[in-house]
């Protein structure tokens, strides 16, 4: 078994779309091992995507990662990282495929619904970004 974290965007939250994207992951073979809502400061959405710091995006993304409440998610299944990117969708809604929560949920490539790990190294540093392991059950 594969852990991976997704994060439901603070637009996904708004809009109360929440238990229609865990719905889905569950339907999609994930075992859910914690979640919780927080709400990221600036600074903090600054250090989780540390990674995209020299990118033109970086500066709107921590904005809106800091605009309201999001859910972060720990989950497992076989291949979970591969599969959850299946499912998201591509970070573009308009180039997404049919049925992926990105083309069904995002209003656009920043607001777009939902994040992801996109690799295991990812995962390994995502995870205790947001749980310690008392929160979750491996």
């Amino acid at each position: 078994m594969e852990q991976t974290l997704t994060i439901i965007k603070p637009d996904a939250v708004g809009r109360h779309l929440a238990g229609n994207i865990i719905a889905r992951l569950e339907a999609e073979g994930f075992e859910l091992l914690g979640m919780k809502m927080v709400y990221m400061s600036k600074q903090d959405a600054e250090r989780f995507y540390n990674v995209h710091r020299e990118r033109p995006f970086f500066n709107d993304l921590t904005m809106f990662m800091s605009s309201g409440p999001c859910i972060p998610i720990v989950m497992q299944r076989d291949n979970a990282i591969d599969k959850l990117r299946e499912v998201m969708g591509a970070t573009n809604p308009s180039e997404a495929a049919e049925g992926t929560i990105r083309k069904e949920y995002a209003l656009d490539i920043e607001k777009n619904s939902i994040h992801g790990s996109d690799s295991p190294e990812s995962a390994a540093i995502e995870i205790p970004f947001f749980f310690n392991g008392l929160e979750f059950c491996a």
